[in-house]
Order: structure tokens, then sequence, then C-alpha cells
């Protein structure tokens, strides 16, 4: 069985439910504040952009909420997506570790996005909600809400990172034939898109600006709310789906990881893929969990751990994360979707607390193990994926050196099929590492906000 290279979960054994890593975690969240008041938040300050059944989902203790019918029935359009053995990226390396990837590009927008995708376009047309708004980098997550809306006849309005609009045109005309409109953000359409834009009219735009932009368009709306694809608790809840399969899908093979890889931006699709082992890992079990990030955007490896916005406008709760600061704005590498000052806080109360790992790397040698993945399993990795995958060989090959068997499991979170053009710019040398000067990290973090925390 172990020789097998897709296994399949039959469609009948598919989670049907949700885990809330809340309820296994040592030491309980910090509470989100008020952007305002600095007070702990409250369900209802949250309504205005919301609907109730995601607010409760986000501050639920509960170890597993059920899936609705409606949204299975969506999830089966490519749920369970199959976990590949890399045999032949295996035989490329010559290393003793087994490969494992979840692969999460099978699914209508090309990423592990619609996962949560669907269920907050399902949850808002129940709270009677017409349109919803949103940001993307990359575009992966606004393709993945533009299926979702159309999927349950909502509207759609996406703001898309400037950098990224230019940079990944296909992304936008995918949103566009899914029904959503498309503006390069930042705009002229919203107070915090004017205000950016009287400051520097270039602009590249950030998922920071973007947000802000979002949320000002619901909160200006009765009939709209926002939707966020990544760093909430109810986000990282809805990917876990990814997790639940892959470990029915090793016990097939009679396997268990002995390292777990995501790439990481918001923190999401690492998420979704660590979360329902790390419950093993509390009761005891030994298995290492890291996220890799982009050493042009070294949320992890270089930000702080404070209280921060999740927007640039300040528009958001404050979220206790690690972060770069609200207003910084990163350098335009091809990962798009690495691009964000913060991260989840869920997992970065995680990472703070040793149970997850962060390393970082420079775009080129990401690309060459993305072209080494490609040319031995055939799948072309998005940008953001291909992080993942210079951690795995990184690993395969240590295990190599040392001797020893291991099993590695990475998400391969989407496919880079709209990403031709940062492939193309790699083929033509024209990649830049790039890695974000310390002086304007240091800048960015001494404008965050004063909240009086225990760290």
């Amino acid at each position: 069985m172990s020789e097998l290279t897709k296994i399949i979960l039959p469609e009948k054994d598919m989670p049907r439910q949700w885990y809330n890593i809340v309820a296994d975690m040592p030491n309980p969240p910090a509470p989100a504040l008020h952007p305002g008041t600095k007070k702990p938040l409250t369900p209802d300050d949250l309504t205005h952009i919301f609907p109730m059944e995601l607010i409760l989902q986000e501050v639920s203790t509960e170890r597993w909420i059920d899936i609705p019918e409606p949204v299975l029935d969506v999830y089966r359009l490519w749920r369970p997506s199959p976990l590949h053995r890399a045999h032949q990226l295996e035989k490329a390396l010559d290393t003793p570790a087994r490969i494992y990837y979840k692969w999460e590009g099978v699914s209508p927008a090309g990423s592990h996005k619609p996962n949560t995708a669907v269920a907050q376009a399902y949850y808002n047309k129940k709270a009677g909600i017409k349109r919803l708004t949103t940001e993307t980098g990359a575009g992966q997550w606004g393709s993945a809400l533009a299926a979702a809306c159309s999927f349950f006849g909502l509207e759609c309005t996406v703001y898309m990172v400037k950098v990224s609009y230019h940079q990944k045109p296909y992304r936008r005309s995918l949103m566009q034939v899914f029904g959503a409109e498309v503006f390069a953000s930042p705009t002229d359409r919203t107070e915090a898109g004017r205000t950016i834009l009287a400051q520097d009219p270039e602009s590249p735009g950030s998922l920071g600006i973007a947000i802000s932009e979002a949320v000002e368009d619901a909160a200006a709306h009765a009939d709209t709310n926002y939707s966020l694809g990544s760093v909430l608790n109810h986000v990282l809840l809805h990917q876990s789906v990814i997790g639940l399969e892959a470990k029915k899908q090793l016990e097939m093979v009679g396997e268990y990881p002995d390292v777990l890889i995501g790439c990481c931006g918001g923190g999401s699709n690492v998420a979704g893929l660590v979360f329902p082992f790390l419950a093993d890992k509390f009761a005891g079990k030994d298995v290492r969990a890291v996220l890799v990030e982009p050493t042009a955007c070294p949320t992890f490896t270089k930000g702080y751990y404070a209280y921060d916005f999740g927007d640039t406008g300040k528009l958001t709760p404050l979220a206790l994360m690690y972060t770069l600061g609200h207003n910084f704005v990163p350098a335009g590498i091809h990962a798009g979707g690495l691009r964000y000052h913060g991260a989840a806080p869920l997992l970065s109360q995680l990472v703070k607390e040793k149970f997850i790992e962060a390393v970082a790397y420079p775009q080129n040698p990401v690309f060459e193990a993305a072209l080494l993945f490609a040319r031995s399993e055939a799948i072309l990795p998005a940008p953001e994926s291909a992080h993942a995958i210079k951690a795995v060989i990184d690993e395969a090959l240590r295990a190599k050196e040392e001797g020893k068997e291991k099993v590695i499991l990475f998400n391969l979170s989407g496919h880079g099929h709209f990403d031709l053009a940062a492939y193309d710019a790699y083929l033509g040398g024209k990649l830049v590492d790039l890695e974000h000067p310390q002086e304007l990290i240091d800048k960015a973090l001494a404008e965050l906000p004063q909240v009086e925390v225990e760290v």
C-alpha cells in the first residue's frame, strides 16, 4: 500500500466536521481588541461586516463544528483532494525520506482557498447578505471567493493588490469569469485608498491596504459583508479539512509524518494541514511542524509578537500576532499570497510557544526547488507553494546526509498556471533575491499601537 502514488479517500469518508484547535491548545488564545477602545472585542462589534454564525465560530471553543450539507455538496466537486506520494521527487533527490503532498490545486480556483470561501459564502447567503467584498494578493483567494459567490448567488467585489493586478492579469480574468468586479488597490473608491494615493500616487499596494478598502466598502453598505481568506480563527477552522483528510489517507498506507510543512502568508494553508496533527503533538506525539515564508516578508523570522491592526487603515480589530507593522509595504515578489505584514493569531501563538518552527527563503532558491518538483512530479506549483517545496527538499537532503528514513508531509496548496510570468522571469535570470531592509522593519515596528500585554 505504501507504494501507491495517489491515495484517494472515498467521498463517503470526507470529513463532516471541522476541527477547532482552540479546544486543545495548552494555553487559551489572547482576545482580539476593539480598534478604538482597545478593550476585548465582543461578538456584537463584528456584526456590521460578518454574519453571526461566523462570529460564533470565531470565538468558539468547541472541538468539532458540523459542516452544513450545502457546503458539503459544493466540497464534493473536488473533495476529498488526493494525497500523492512523491516517488519521482524522492528518486531525483536519492533520499531515504518518504515524501507525501496534499494536492489542493484540484479545486475550482486551483488552490486550498475554496475550503473557506464556500463556507463563508454559504453563511452570508443564509444571513440575507447580497454582496461580499474582499482583498486578494496573488488572486487565489479572490478567485475562490468569486467562485463561491457564484455558487450561492452573491455579488462579489475584489480589491486586488495593484502589483499583482498587473503581474497576474489572468487571475483577474478568472475572477471576472466567475462574476466578480475587480479593482487594482489602492483605488479612489474608498477613503482608505484615496489617503494612500495622496501619499504615494505610484503605490504598489499591499494586502493591508486592500483589506482597509474592502472593510470600508462593506461597512458602508447594509446588504454587504466582508470576507477574509486567511488569519481569522474561523478561516483556519474551515481549512482543517486538509489535515483531517491527510490523516485518514496516511492511515490507509500505514504512515504518520515526522515533519509537516506548509508555506505561510496569513497562515491558512499551513494551519489547515498542521492543526489536526498538532492535536496529537499536544498529547505527546513526536511530530515537527514547519512554516515557510519569503525573506522579503519575514513576518515570523524577523517580526515582533505584539498587538497590531490587520490593515493599514486601522479599521480592523487588534490581534496578538507576529507582525512587521501595519504600515509595512513588502517588495513585489511573485509569491503575492505571502506578502502580508501579519499572521493568524492562533498560528502566531503556537510559533511563540514553539509548537511550530519558522524558516524563510529568498526567491531564486524557491523557484529552483519549484523547477525540480515540476520536472519530477509534472505539477507546476504556485510560487507560494514552492516555498514549502524548498523546505521539503532541504529536509529530504538532510535525511539523506543522516542516513535516516523520514516521512515528510507538505501542503501543495495551489497550482502555478497563472504564474508563468514569474517562471519566465526566473528562467530568464531576472528574479532578484530580496531581503527586506532591517531599518524599514524597525520603522514599521516603531509604529505599532501601544497595548499593554504580557507576551
